[in-house]
């Protein structure tokens, strides 16, 4: 079959990095995959079998997500808009695919409606149309207004076939974040959660027994990598390593900060997962993927949620994970060297957290229900 994801990152990597993954399970099994990329270029590994569609790029601006910016940092223009539409509606008549996933919408980038609904009718118009399927990971941004909540019903009652949420409801449940009607409940269909299998311990024992911080793969977090310098000076028993995304700039200016220390700054790495398998603990925000490594590896850890701009999501998903045994989390605004201290070391005196039954087979989960919703459309 031929299966067409579409995605925009706008601030961190974790849209794009959980659509590669569902992209990966899908060419796995031999079908044809075709993702579509409406955020800035990332230099991730591409899975075989898939093909990148790169739209003209967009980032927001901060947590700005009304404002959009192009690859020249410039406002976003109509004509750009226009050329990512025209390339997405191209591909559905060129590609002619028989699954269509759009990750996130239409519960979220709504900046993007008008390229989305242009997507989705084009889709629908089609002589043989896909099963089209939302994408959506286990906490939304809540809808500020019910007016958002009723155009998303409106839009998955009109387009959608079914609701791939990439959660355990014996988790986290949709409810949490998003108020759910009777239409929208029928829609759902829980996959548990999507990520990559299993790290396996560092080969070299990098990040053995150390702190590690990190802040996902956005230019975030600042605050948070200053204050674990600060703190690691105080624990001096515990090397820390700070994993930063971003430019050279950005991780030079933390490493001056951490000059005449033991603590180790340096860019982020692809083998942080594997890293995180030995590691005495980590000290991350709360995004999707980094909390889906952590209950995989076990690791202790002190989620610092992000909420700048009123972002409530992973504080919402810190929340859920905090009664596990070596979790904790700490607000931005009790940010301190000394919190921080005190937190580290309560998760790291925590029995070790068993496993538990939450799944982690969503991708191949999400695979088996849309090729089912396929299989049987023919």
């Amino acid at each position: 079959m031929n299966v067409m994801i579409v995605v925009t990152h706008l601030l961190g990597t974790g849209h794009l990095r959980r659509a590669l993954v569902l992209a990966d399970a899908f060419a796995a099994v031999g079908h044809r995959v075709l993702l579509a990329s409406g955020g800035m270029p990332l230099n991730l590994p591409t899975p075989d079998g898939t093909r990148i569609l790169q739209l003209p790029p967009l980032r927001s601006d901060g947590v700005n997500f009304s404002r959009l910016l192009d690859d020249a940092d410039q406002l976003a223009d109509d004509a750009g808009l226009a050329r990512r539409q025209t390339m997405l509606c191209d591909a559905i008549a060129d590609f002619e695919p028989d699954i269509l996933i759009t990750e996130l919408f239409p519960f979220g980038r709504r900046v993007l409606s008008a390229e989305f609904i242009a997507l989705l009718d084009a889709a629908q118009r089609r002589a043989s149309p896909p099963v089209i399927l939302s994408s959506i990971r286990d906490i939304l941004a809540p809808p500020s207004k019910p007016s958002k909540a009723e155009r998303a019903e409106e839009l998955i009652t009109n387009y959608y076939d079914a609701v791939l949420v990439h959660s355990d409801p014996h988790g986290t449940t949709l409810d949490q974040s998003w108020p759910i009607s009777e239409a929208v409940s029928a829609k759902l269909r829980y996959t548990g959660y999507v990520t990559q299998p299993p790290p396996t311990p560092h080969p070299e024992r990098i990040g053995e027994g150390e702190i590690l911080v990190s802040a996902g793969g956005g230019n975030v977090g600042t605050a948070l990598f200053e204050t674990a310098i600060a703190a690691a000076r105080l624990m001096p028993g515990y090397r820390w390593r700070l994993l930063v995304a971003g430019d050279a700039e950005r991780v030079a200016r933390l490493r001056d900060l951490a000059r005449d220390s033991s603590t180790i700054v340096e860019p982020a790495r692809p083998d942080f997962r594997n890293m995180l398998a030995g590691a005495a603990a980590s000290v991350s925000l709360c995004g999707y993927n980094t909390a889906m490594d952590v209950l995989q590896t076990r690791a202790p850890a002190v989620f610092v949620p992000f909420d700048d701009g009123n972002e409530v999501e992973q504080s919402l998903r810190a929340s859920s994970l905090s009664d596990l045994s070596g979790i904790a989390t700490l607000q931005s605004a009790e940010l301190t060297a000394d919190a921080l201290c005190a937190t580290v070391r309560q998760v790291l005196a925590a029995p070790r957290r068993e496993q538990g039954s939450l799944r982690f087979d969503g991708a191949a989960q999400s695979v088996a229900i849309a090729t089912s919703m396929a299989e049987a459309r023919t």
